[in-house]
């Protein structure tokens, strides 16, 4: 029922851990972890916190579940091995949450019990923020002078053989 969503929350998923192991093969100083750009959440490693616990957030919500008791933000300071495991246990949900059936029109209530939404959405604005937060870590490492990491849905198709080249 949800197959259609699996390359979209997959990709997702990977460009999220495929960033974050890329950052932090970087040994960056706890300085340049903090520097921002123009326009950013914040530093590289606040900024990959941010995207990992909303996304916690998102399908701990979806799953109507208790699971991911760290998508509260609550450990601001956890290192990229922390956050490589909360991605991990995000995946992991998304995978569950997809494979059974989604009431698009299931209503979710978010902002602290101020507003409501689609569950359709709500998937929506979880895809779409996590892309635009790591455009974020892209453009600082840019800054610094670092070719970011190809996290496009293309590089993800190549990666998992979900496009490949016709013979001739």
């Amino acid at each position: 029922m949800n197959e259609v969503l699996f390359d979209a929350v997959r990709h997702n998923n990977w460009a999220t851990q495929s960033l974050l192991t890329f950052c932090r093969a970087q040994n960056f100083t706890a300085e340049q972890l903090e520097v921002t750009g123009v326009g950013t959440y914040g530093g590289i490693l606040a900024t990959l916190h941010h995207i990992i616990t909303c996304d916690g957030s998102y399908v701990r919500r979806l799953a109507d579940s208790d699971l991911l008791p760290w998508a509260d933000g609550s450990n601001p300071d956890a290192d990229f091995a922390t956050l490589a495991e909360w991605a991990e246990e995000a995946r992991l949900l998304w995978e569950d949450v997809l494979s059974k059936p989604i009431d698009v029109e299931r209503v979710i209530v978010v902002d602290n019990g101020l507003r409501a939404c689609h569950a359709g959405i709500f998937i929506a604005q979880a895809l779409n923020h996590a892309n635009h937060h790591r455009e974020q870590v892209c453009a600082i490492l840019t800054g610094f002078g670092i070719e970011p990491p190809d996290i496009q849905a293309w590089e993800y198709a190549w990666s998992t053989n979900r496009i490949w080249d016709l013979p001739k």
